[in-house]
């Protein structure tokens, strides 16, 4: 069950917990017994492993704090504005997008959140692992939690098979019976996490490489069936070209892409699509979002 955006929930402290638990049995158990935390390489792996630990829970604490983006409460769209040649409409009607549960328009790309109950701007998705939403302001520390936590935890599958192979000595401490519990037990948690989040990274590099949302992602299946249906080809109009993608999404300087910076392109009311041209010409309307 969901609670208010930021408040700790029981995912949240289910995932504050998994990262704890990996932490401690992949430092203080697979470590040791694979290494040695008195050898050069161990302290090495284990500095390493912590290092990557603290940046997870650093941008994980973000990513559920961070305010996704919220509509401005007098927001109205600018149909007159030469710059912003597409507008969003309601696929029934034709009329601009208007959301009745917080009363005002929503700018292109915003979405009304059930959870949250209020409008996102550039809404990709509610995810209860961090009782927020993922939109303009958080997806890319989003992004950037998730690229972290996949390769902490095939970083920790490696240590915990290396640790499993490794010829333990015969002088074995008599706790290592709890130890080889703690790291099975480990394994087992990592093993289908750590593919469910290469398969979550892989899916939002997909969205990112087209400039897409989850829910554009979806709703131009859709798009794409009707236009095929009427003879013509669809087009996602935000899309720009993949390096101009990825700049909208990871920001401007590319040394930045990969770290845990918030440095977002816009104010999430306007996005540039590929209808932008510099001559002034009339807006055009687009079937959207019915949210």
């Amino acid at each position: 069950m969901g609670g208010r955006p930021g408040y700790l929930t029981l995912p949240i402290f289910s995932v504050v917990a998994a990262i704890g638990y990996v932490y401690y049995t992949t430092v203080f158990v697979a470590v040791p017994r694979w290494l040695g935390l008195s050898t050069a390489a161990g302290v090495a792996n284990a500095a390493a492993f912590t290092a990557l630990a603290a940046a997870c829970l650093a941008t994980y604490a973000v990513a559920v704090r961070r305010d996704p983006g919220r509509v401005p409460p007098g927001f109205v769209p600018d149909v007159e504005d030469a710059e912003s040649t597409v507008h969003e409409i309601k696929r029934k009607g034709g009329d601009l997008r208007y959301c009745q549960k917080c009363c005002h328009y929503k700018p292109p790309r915003a979405h009304h959140c059930r959870v949250c109950k209020r409008c996102v701007l550039k809404m990709d998705h509610h995810c209860i692992w961090i009782n927020n939403c993922v939109g303009h302001e958080n997806y890319k520390i989003f992004l950037v939690f998730v690229l972290y936590a996949v390769v902490a935890s095939f970083y920790a599958l490696i240590l915990i098979v290396g640790s499993v192979l490794h010829s333990v000595p015969k002088d074995e401490q008599p706790g290592s019976d709890s130890s080889r519990t703690s790291i099975i037990i480990c394994g087992v948690i990592l093993s289908p996490l750590a593919l469910a989040l290469a398969v979550l990274l892989g899916w939002h590099i997909y969205l990112i490489l087209q400039n897409k949302t989850t829910i554009e992602y979806h709703e131009g299946v859709r798009a794409m069936w009707l236009a095929e249906k009427g003879g013509d080809l669809y087009h996602h109009p935000y899309d720009l070209g993949v390096y101009e993608n990825l700049i909208s999404v990871l920001g401007p300087n590319i040394f930045c892409w990969l770290c845990p910076v918030l440095n977002t392109v816009g104010n999430g009311l306007r996005y540039r699509t590929s209808y932008d041209i510099p001559v002034s010409t009339p807006p055009k309307k687009i079937a959207a979002h019915s949210q």
